[in-house]
């Protein structure tokens, strides 16, 4: 595809773009939350009446406070008490049956259940006032043990619902493995990682603005699912749907982090329906570190069955699955690590189960990836170790197990249904490009030179899934043509920084013939678009890019029904070309068309199939053992997301991703102290995320093996980094290294930790 001229860019980069804090409305509150300082404790009391006698403070509440607030005369609605967060239906993140009797207050009612939950909300006439009144606000909490890892959680000493076990959901994928094969293999291997927890961190933290206006509310956020936003907030309220409108304006990404209903969300749409005023709430940086959702977080065993020749036998995943202090958002997300424990060989059996297990943390949610890296990391760290136990070359070992061409469509031992892929392809042109052989010899060279830094070579050849599970691989939308000549691409979908607001219109030109100045995108309004879908696991392109055209091809054939109307011809005899209906010598383009035929819209529903990417990264890294530093030297992403719509574009998501994934590797990770307070003081010099001066030289490369499944063989290209690139440096460490156990790496690979392993038994010497 060629590359299109990117419509954002200037209006972002120049300080036009308008965000949820940019809007101005008359009369608006602004909400702060009290949070706890500890992580888990049994709330005594909450003292807001000093906090009310501060100048520009409009109310301040708690949780019993508010049953009592009395409503404005003119207030939209009827809505009598505080609802508690309900929880997410979308499909397989939470069951009912995992929510039962784990109620998740807006404001914490008897019991603190992570750090930074809120126990009272202000409301001042700016920002500055609420702040000052929330300082304000006396609460006291006694303590209580907590825990913030699930293997120590799921050992219920420390419950945090009484009566009620942590483990809140169980689940499996692939039948039991016959433990006689695990006996037969010439090697297994047997190892344990952590997976820590991470923040999203877009750029801009969650954003939520509630506008009554007379019996319906406009909502402004800065959101991935306006649609759903607007079913949720409507149920909420007890109201029909069409009284609640959602509009996303400009949003400074969301990784995930922004497709959920939060506490902070109810709280404020409630003010502001029982008070008949605006409120808004701007979450600052302190508050996103403490409160926001959190990625990752799983404790894995795995046993990794070979013959002597290194083929596949078995592979076995166990997983014990953080997923925070209440189940109601994504309890059941550790499934897709499950699903895609398979990776890309052809391992005859493969069995994975999982523990999903409440712990005093803020609540785990899609990130990013959301299961694949985990899925991955497992996997990938452990073909290496294999690899060294065989005396193989990693890239061997995974080039004789990788799924050929000719297997696909495949069914993997979990459950999963492949659509594409050349693997091999993928990881050829990954050691191609990073120079693999030179590398190679240039660890020998190091490893013969006792002065000399360690280095070693990490590979990762990984498989995704896009677009949805079944039941949500579809999308809303239409295509308008206007008498001016121009033409309106309406979408389902939302968008974070996904270029939305250049590839759609582009494509929507092209498959229409027009000029594609003169298409709009409509997208992010529930009130433009009635109905959708929206933005999460890589759909955009694969479900709402078919969506388009599918409704661009609605939309010709209406033309030329109206065409064939008006010139008294069969329908088979009217033509369509740039534009244009053509039949014989008649030629009429589309403006002229509905001028004299009237709007011409079409809205439909488009369902694509599930989508599997696919890839290979390889990293070289250089190790200081004396002061256990880690230098990335080269990294090469090769990722697989069939037909391209916009080259640019897609390369800046593998790169954008590709970093994150260092950061996950190196960096990013929460600490916790003994009470399960984060050990953070708040700022990005506490939680550290790569800078350009960390970024190594990337360089981006790719396959293409377009999806059968899909009308434009498009498949997801935003997570391929997060999800290929960690495993990769990982494995180069321990490479460079040569430790025995592959467990003491642990994520990120901090200098202390680094410096440790260094110390750790070593692998025999193998000519590998």
């Amino acid at each position: 595809m060629r590359r299109w001229a990117r419509r954002e860019d200037e209006r972002l980069l120049t300080g036009r773009g308008r965000y949820v804090a940019d809007i101005r409305v008359p009369g608006c509150l602004d909400a702060v939350f009290v949070r706890s300082g500890v992580a888990h404790g049994v709330l005594r009391e909450v003292d807001c009446t000093a906090a009310r006698e501060v100048p520009g403070v409009a109310g301040a509440w708690s949780a019993a406070d508010l049953m009592d607030l009395p409503a404005c005369p003119h207030a939209a609605g009827d809505l009598q008490d505080l609802p508690p967060v309900p929880r997410t239906v979308a499909v397989g993140l939470s069951p009912e049956e995992a929510v039962a009797g784990r109620e998740w207050p807006v404001l914490v009612k008897d019991r603190v259940r992570y750090p930074g939950e809120a126990v009272a909300v202000v409301l001042g006439e700016d920002r500055y006032r609420a702040e000052d009144g929330a300082a304000e606000v006396t609460f006291r909490i006694d303590p209580l043990p907590a825990v913030v890892t699930p293997s120590a959680a799921a050992e219920d000493s420390v419950r945090l619902f009484d009566g009620l076990s942590n483990i809140a959901f169980e689940g499996s994928a692939g039948r039991p493995i016959d433990e006689a094969v695990l006996q037969g293999a010439a090697v297994v291997v047997e190892a344990r990682y952590r997976q820590q927890l991470l923040m999203p961190t877009p750029m801009e933290c969650r954003t939520f603005l509630a506008v009554p206006e007379a019996d319906r509310l406009t909502v402004w956020a800065g959101h991935q699912m306006p649609h759903r936003l607007r079913r949720e907030l409507a149920a909420l309220l007890e109201w029909p749907p069409d009284r609640v409108r959602v509009v996303v304006p400009d949003t400074g990404g969301a990784f995930g982090s922004k497709s959920a209903l939060f506490p902070e969300y109810v709280a404020v749409a409630f003010l502001a329906v029982r008070l008949g005023r605006p409120v808004r709430w701007i979450e600052d940086r302190l508050e996103s570190m403490l409160v926001a959702t959190r990625g990752r977080g799983q404790d894995q065993r795995v046993r990794l069955a070979a013959d002597a020749e290194g083929r596949l036998l078995a592979y076995e995943l166990t997983i014990d699955a953080d997923v925070g202090a209440y189940p109601h958002l994504a309890v059941g997300l550790p499934m897709q690590t499950a699903w895609m424990a398979t990776g890309p060989y052809t391992t005859p059996q493969v069995r994975a189960t999982l523990r999903s297990v409440l712990t005093n943390t803020m609540v785990t949610y899609p990130y990013r990836g959301a299961g694949r890296p985990e899925a991955t990391v497992a996997l990938e760290r452990s073909m290496d170790a294999l690899a060294h136990r065989l005396g193989l070359d990693p890239a061997e070992l995974r080039r004789r197990n990788l799924i050929p061409p000719a297997s696909f469509p495949y069914r993997t031992p979990t459950g999963r249904c492949y659509d594409s892929g050349n693997y091999a392809a993928a990881l050829d042109l990954a050691l191609t490009t990073l120079d693999y052989d030179g590398w190679r010899a240039e660890r020998a060279r190091r490893r013969a030179d006792p002065a000399a830094l360690p280095l070693g070579i990490g590979l990762a050849c990984y498989v995704e899934r896009s677009g949805g599970e079944p039941g949500g691989l579809h999308e809303f939308g239409g295509v308008e043509a206007r008498e001016d000549g121009t033409v309106v691409a309406r979408s389902g979908t939302s968008s974070s920084g996904q270029s939305h607001e250049t590839v759609f219109p582009a494509l929507v030109a092209r498959t229409l013939g027009v000029d594609e100045a003169r298409v709009r995108l409509a997208e992010g309004d529930t009130g433009e678009q009635p109905q959708g879908v929206g933005s999460f696991a890589s759909r955009s392109a694969q479900v709402a890019g078919a969506m388009l055209v599918h409704a661009c091809a609605l939309l010709v054939g209406r033309a030329r029904e109206r065409a064939a109307g008006l010139w008294e011809v069969p329908v088979g005899e009217v033509a369509w070309c740039d534009g244009a209906v053509h039949a014989g010598p008649a030629v009429m383009d589309l403006a002229e068309l509905v001028k004299l035929t009237g709007p011409l819209r079409v809205d439909d529903r488009f369902a694509a199939g599930m989508a599997f990417p696919f890839g290979a990264h390889a990293a070289v890294a250089e190790v200081d053992p004396e002061l256990g530093t880690v230098r990335v030297l080269r990294l090469v992403a090769v990722d697989d997301c069939g037909t391209v719509l916009d080259p640019v574009v897609v390369r800046g998501q593998a790169f954008g991703s590709a970093v994150q994934g260092i950061g996950q590797a190196l960096y990013e990770g929460f600490a916790f102290g003994e009470d399960g307070v984060p050990l953070l003081a708040g700022a990005l010099l506490d939680y550290l995320l790569p800078t350009d001066a960390e970024v190594p030289p990337i360089e981006i490369r790719d396959t293409r093996t377009p999806s059968p499944g899909t009308p434009l063989g498009a498949k997801g290209a935003g997570e391929s980094g997060c999800i290929g690139t960690p495993a990769a440096i990982v494995n180069a460490v321990a490479d460079a290294l040569r430790i025995a156990d592959p467990g003491l790496l642990g994520t990120p690979l901090t200098p202390e930790t680094v410096w440790r392993a260094a110390r750790a038994p070593k692998l025999p010497e193998r000519p590998v």
